[in-house]
């Protein structure tokens, strides 16, 4: 006695859904598990873009360094990354030893003159709800919020060491970055590639030209402004502002706070003063290097630019809210060379074809 087995027939309909489900599912999972991954190193990757910077800082140098003088562009590149580390050297060296006198004079101060500043919020209504906030649970939870943004991966030190070679490593061989990005993408889409990198490179060069600058002339107004009204350690107080000028909205008003304290110390007429110099001196800087920044990078939003701020703040720390800016310009290109312009060209299209 013979088993017939008749053959199970699967319609080619019953095969091609199934094999939509399973492709779907994988899909999901490859998303997920990009998510997690990002999601893990995503200090990490802004490290990544830390060096990028780097990387388009030296380029930028070393393309003003062949335009004017006409040399070979490896010499150009080695004068641009070699010039930039001998002449911090040089500034380190010759103001180290001053910086350093005046970060301990002004570490002996601050006590005193937080001391002094209490003693005048005291004086008035408002300030004695400016302390009885400060106080207590507020206090605590603020220091775990400052905690929380200036915390990083691998301890600030690491961070600067990891990404100053990455921008080295970047500006050695930027084709050999460049071509393996492009590798992953279909050949078809490799000149829409290519053309969005090319527009997010010249988006953060306009925008590091002009943070720079933005960074150098704070620090001369600020350090020529306090010295004429007579407040110590000026010098530090001006590399704070400086540093700090990376930071849009949040980073003058904490370099103010150093600042206004010491002149509390002097007398408050005095404080309101360097408050106005403080103000003056970036509502000046804002009006001669933001319209730099325009010409190069994208117009961002000041409420979109906040929220990012916040958004990587707490995600990252304090190089979330310096990188946010950046960050926000790459999705903004991303957006506009991959959604609103093809929405538009198909918008032309369609009323092309009605009419």
């Amino acid at each position: 006695m013979t088993d017939d087995k008749k053959p199970i027939n699967v319609k080619p309909k019953e095969l091609s859904y199934t094999l939509k489900v399973w492709q779907t599912v994988a899909i999901i999972a490859l998303f997920v598990v990009g998510i997690l991954i990002v999601r893990v190193a995503f200090n990490v990757l802004l490290m990544v873009l830390a060096g990028s910077l780097i990387a388009v800082y030296f380029h930028g140098l070393g393309d003003l360094i062949q335009r004017k003088t006409k040399m070979s562009r490896k010499l150009a590149m080695v004068i641009s990354v070699a010039g930039s580390i001998i002449i911090l050297g040089v500034l380190l060296w010759f103001m180290g030893a001053k910086i350093q006198t005046q970060v301990a004079e002004l570490n002996s101060k601050l006590p005193h003159t937080i001391s002094t500043a209490k003693a005048k919020l005291n004086e008035t209504i408002v300030g004695q709800k400016v302390l009885e906030y400060s106080s207590g649970d507020n206090s605590k939870k603020l220091m775990d919020t400052v905690q929380s943004f200036f915390s990083t991966s691998f301890g600030v030190l690491g961070d600067i060491y990891i990404i100053m070679f990455l921008g080295i490593f970047f500006t050695a061989s930027p084709s050999l970055y460049k071509n393996g990005i492009l590798v992953l993408f279909p050949p078809n889409k490799q000149p829409l590639a290519g053309h969005i990198m090319d527009r997010i490179s010249l988006a953060l060069k306009g925008w590091l030209k002009g943070m720079m600058l933005s960074m150098l002339l704070i620090t001369i107004l600020i350090t020529v402004g306090l010295t004429i009204m007579g407040i110590p350690v000026t010098m530090v107080l001006g590399l704070i502002t400086g540093i700090l000028e990376i930071v849009p909205n949040f980073g003058p008003l904490i370099a103010m706070i150093p600042g206004v304290l010491l002149a509390l110390t002097i007398g408050t007429d005095t404080a309101i003063i360097v408050a106005l110099i403080y103000i003056v001196s970036q509502t000046i800087v804002a009006n001669i290097v933001t319209p730099l920044i325009q010409k190069k990078m994208i117009n961002l939003p000041p409420a979109l630019t906040l929220a990012s701020q916040l958004i990587m703040g707490t995600l990252s720390g304090a190089l979330g809210i310096i990188l946010a800016v950046p960050l926000l310009a790459i999705l903004t290109i991303l957006v506009d060379e991959l959604y609103v312009k093809k929405m538009n060209k198909a918008a032309n299209e369609e009323a092309i074809l009605s009419k």
